[in-house]
């Protein structure tokens, strides 16, 4: 079926990946100094400089602090990325690599290993997008500017971002309505205070900032979101079983969240005692043509 295909496509990689997309630029490796190992150079941290471009933006101390340590007992044990710097002769720019770059420089390092190649803007943000992607460092936000740069810089599709970073297209078109949101529903979630799945829920509500006051205030879940969202208020904690919303295990919420993130779409699953029903909400016609599209791709 065209919806299992898409699920263990998604689970097989994310897109080209980052290996592909260094292959672009294989034969623009910057030509290794006499005496250094083939690849990689020796890099003055002080020549380093941060990608004003970079995805990431929050970088929490702990994890900085922890990888600091590591660097101290058994150095730095995987190369940065680098480019030439533009427009600073003899400097570089990091192109993947910040967290493990600043880790260095709390540990005292005053240099590190680096592969240093001739990259163009375009394939600087996408591997930043795909490097933080793959480890899942990006926040919703973070991940939404780093789609809508592609897209307003570059020239990419929604359907050309998808394939770079390895998600399904109305996941990134997802991603991107969180950019619609007020910024202070925004920073709400950047600062954890409220989840994707709660923000999602938030896009093309009337109040989206006085739900999102109400959701951080009541403490709802996504679900409870859900449902304020549809109704304008929020369930009562108080509601006896059967009443408004059907309370569901474990697994049978984690298969809905599973489902909603491969199909970029709400789903909700009605079951009892193993019969029941699977429903599939869209918000335009452009999402009902795409979902059509893939369940009946192997048809």
């Amino acid at each position: 079926m065209g919806a299992a295909s898409s699920m263990a496509e998604g689970r097989r990689g994310l897109g080209r990946g980052l290996s592909a997309l260094l292959g672009e630029a294989d034969a623009d490796i910057v030509p290794t100094p006499a005496g250094e190992a083939p690849g990689t150079h020796e890099i003055p941290i002080e020549l380093i400089r941060r990608n004003p471009d970079q995805p990431r933006r929050q970088f929490g101390e702990a994890e900085i602090e922890e990888l600091a340590a590591s660097i101290r007992e058994k150095g730095v044990l995987q190369p940065i990325l680098l480019r030439p710097a533009p427009g600073a002769a003899g400097e570089y720019q990091l192109v993947a690599g910040e967290r493990r770059w600043r880790a260095a420089q709390r540990a005292g390092l005053r240099a590190m290993p680096a592969l240093v190649r001739d990259l163009d803007d375009r394939q600087v943000l996408e591997i930043g997008i795909v490097e933080n992607v793959q480890r899942a460092d990006l926040g919703a936000i973070e991940e939404a500017h780093g789609y809508k740069a592609l897209i307003d810089r570059f020239g990419r599709t929604q359907e050309e971002v998808a394939q770079v970073v390895g998600k399904s297209r109305p996941h990134v078109a997802n991603a991107l309505r969180l950019l619609s949101l007020p910024e202070e529903v925004q920073s709400m979630l950047a600062e954890g205070r409220l989840t994707a799945g709660h923000a999602r829920a938030l896009v093309g509500s009337p109040d989206p900032l006085g739900m999102a006051r109400q959701i951080v205030d009541r403490g709802l879940n996504v679900r409870e979101t859900e449902a304020l969202t549809r109704r304008g208020a929020p369930e009562t904690k108080s509601a006896r079983p059967g009443q408004g919303r059907v309370r569901k295990d474990h697994d049978t919420a984690a298969l809905e969240d599973d489902l909603s993130e491969v199909l970029g779409l709400e789903v909700e699953i009605r079951d009892q005692g193993g019969k029941g029903e699977l429903r599939i909400r869209y918000a335009t016609l452009e999402q009902l043509d795409d979902l059509c599209r893939r369940l009946t791709r192997g048809a």
